[in-house]
């Protein structure tokens, strides 16, 4: 093969000409941005006169659309006006003040805002210096939220995308302590490897076990200690299921606590399962990623009992800190671990800048700027600000449980430590079987779900169907919460007339 000696010159070169339509000019994006900006403010002032559930069904938006991209480009308000008719009837609307089926995700504005700029700005902070602001602003951000639940310094921060990849992480760092050289040589077919074992109580959340399947543990990895009468775990069948698994030659590595479970807020005692993890070497995580930011309020101080003694914490400012989709705090008092387990950094990423790396603290090596919306959030509302809007929400989910309590026709099903109320319509003077209140429950959900005004969820307690009422969007007031009572009652009244 000859090797040209005269290399070829632009002058030479075949360049396709740049199509006619290219990015938007500063003075489209303008119209466009201030219009979408107008939009977006109308759709805040007058969420609560959208139907909260979808009022679609499986497909309609799918069929809505054409198969396939267009080939010629398209007007942008013609993209903005099928967003309108076609995709605007097919949402969800979180951040109504009705939607108390999940725990809320209220996008504040300040919120909104932060994550437009943060779009503009589009920074990838894998490195330090491919985004020395977005890596220094999380550590800033993060060490206001950690003071602010009382978390010891000694604790690390950093975000993820969601709650259910902070715990993946605390238990591929409890899997690096507990079994070495895993990282080089992995668990199968190593005869110096035992089975292993994680606990969490029968209320953990499902990202527990994903985690442990996805760890390479095996479902069968994850061993659930029963809940007390308050749906707590309960910390003597934890120890004794510890001793059962060592006296088989089960290698325990790592227990789940929970504060704020997901069907019922309960509170898992984690001062006394930290007793036990300290005694037995055991990683301990805690799952507060609704009810974490609660730890601000001095009046919740008794059920974050124990947790700076944890090794690693997750907390969703996403879930209850009105921050937009998604932000998921992780700490961890052994961040090294974390590195240990997951820093990998090949030749063309080395840099001799003296700094740490967000790349470096998980399996993800693109970073979004979400810190950003965080940081604007605490300062637009301030701690007090924030600390308020728990208050009034707990104190409205206060109150529903006590309208509850108060009819013979309904009953409560589990404690309110926060602001998720579980209860049921059980009405008076009947004998009812648990298959005929479950069937009436279903009912009274469907019917009030249909109404547009409310959304509800369930969960299933000791088998019994259970109604959830959760508290915690920014806009969710007195008048809606007293309006989701009266419709339970009318669906009761209608469903037994």
């Amino acid at each position: 093969m000859s090797i040209p000696t005269t290399p070829s010159t632009p002058s030479t070169l075949s360049i396709p000409e740049a199509p006619a339509t290219g990015n938007m000019s500063p003075a489209q994006f303008r119209a466009h941005g201030h219009a979408m900006v107008e939009w977006i403010a109308r759709y805040m002032e007058h969420v609560e006169d959208y139907p909260v559930l979808a009022r679609v069904a499986p497909g309609d938006i799918r069929r809505a659309l054409p198969s396939s991209a267009p080939d010629a480009p398209e007007p942008f308000e013609q993209v903005m006006a099928d967003f309108d008719r076609i995709l605007v009837p097919g949402l969800t609307h979180w951040s109504h003040p009705g939607f108390m089926a999940y725990f809320g995700i209220s996008a504040s504005a300040p919120g909104v805002l932060a994550d437009f700029i943060a779009s503009a700005l589009n920074q990838q902070a894998m490195l330090w210096r491919t985004s020395p602001a977005a890596t220094e602003l999380e550590e800033v951000a993060l060490g206001w939220l950690r003071q602010l639940i009382g978390l010891p310094e000694a604790f690390e921060g950093v975000i993820y995308d969601t709650a259910s990849i902070s715990s993946l992480h605390a238990l591929a760092a409890a899997r690096e302590l507990a079994v070495p050289g895993v990282r080089q040589l992995g668990l199968p077919g190593r005869p110096d490897v035992p089975r292993l074992r994680v606990y969490c109580s029968d209320q953990a959340h499902s990202s527990i076990d994903k985690g442990v399947i996805l760890a390479g543990l095996g479902h069968e990895a994850l061993r659930r200690i029963p809940s007390d009468a308050d749906y707590r775990m309960q910390p003597d069948l934890l120890r004794a299921a510890i001793a059962d698994d060592r006296a088989a030659g089960i290698r325990p590595l790592a227990v789940v606590a929970t504060v704020g479970t997901t069907s019922t807020t309960s509170v898992d005692p984690v001062a006394a399962i930290a007793d036990i993890c300290e005694a037995e070497g055991i990683w301990l995580h805690v799952d507060a990623a609704y009810a974490g930011v609660t730890a601000m309020l001095p009046e919740c101080a008794a059920h974050f009992a124990g947790l700076g003694r944890a090794d690693s914490v997750v907390t969703n400012p996403h879930k209850w800190l009105f921050t937009p989709f998604d932000l998921s705090a992780f700490y961890c008092r052994r961040m090294d671990v974390i590195r240990q387990a997951f820093s990998l950094t090949p030749e063309y990423l080395k840099t001799p800048d003296a700094a740490r790396n967000l790349m470096d603290t998980g399996v993800q090596l693109g970073r979004r700027f979400r810190s950003l919306k965080l940081w604007m959030i605490l300062r637009y509302f301030g701690a007090d600000g924030v600390r308020a809007r728990l208050r009034a929400h707990i104190a409205l989910a206060q109150a529903f449980a006590g309208w509850v309590d108060a009819s013979p026709d309904f009953e409560r099903l589990a404690p309110v430590p926060f602001s998720v109320v579980c209860f049921r319509a059980k009405p008076a003077g009947r004998a009812w079987t648990e298959a005929g209140l479950a069937a009436l429950n279903e009912r009274i959900m469907t019917r009030v779900n249909a109404g547009g005004e409310v959304f509800l969820s369930h969960t299933v307690l000791r088998g019994r169907f259970t109604l959830r009422i959760a508290i915690g969007n920014l806009d969710t007031t007195q008048r809606h919460v007293a309006r989701a009572w009266e419709l339970i009652r009318e669906a009761l009244a209608a469903e037994t007339a």
